[in-house]
């Protein structure tokens, strides 16, 4: 596969999972809508990984900060921020441990606060790969 072609399959597999995370947030499933928001950066992030550096296979990891630095990218410090925030909903989405803690928190307001959030960044992210 071509550097266009790696950068495509994650930009297709982030496109897929943004519309899985509107559709969880349609059904009130807010945590997991979260859980796949962070999907949506990281593959977007993964996929910048691809285009600013000479290897085609990004890391293995899903720390969102990690990610943008490794992508040799400059997020604004709200950005950073939001990605410091997001990372949480990959930790206590995934893990058993934290998930009663996260339900509670995952209303439909933060939720879809959070959700606007994501895509806004995702945007932004996709806008680096132009």
């Amino acid at each position: 596969m071509t550097t266009e072609e790696h950068i495509a399959y994650w930009i297709d597999s982030a496109e897929n999972d943004l519309k899985a995370a509107n559709n969880l947030f349609d059904t009130e499933n807010y945590s997991w809508c979260l859980f796949i928001g962070h999907l949506v950066m990281e593959k977007a992030l993964k996929a910048l990984y691809v285009k600013n550096n000479d290897n085609l296979i990004p890391p293995k990891i899903h720390n969102l900060s990690r990610l943008a630095e490794l992508s040799k990218i400059s997020p604004s410090i709200e950005i950073e921020k939001f990605l410091v925030i997001a990372n949480k909903f990959n930790l206590e989405g995934r893990y058993p441990e934290y998930k009663n803690e996260f339900y509670k928190t995952c209303t439909k307001e933060f939720a879809e606060m959070n959700l606007i959030k994501i895509k806004e960044v995702y945007e932004w992210l996709k806008s680096l790969l132009i």
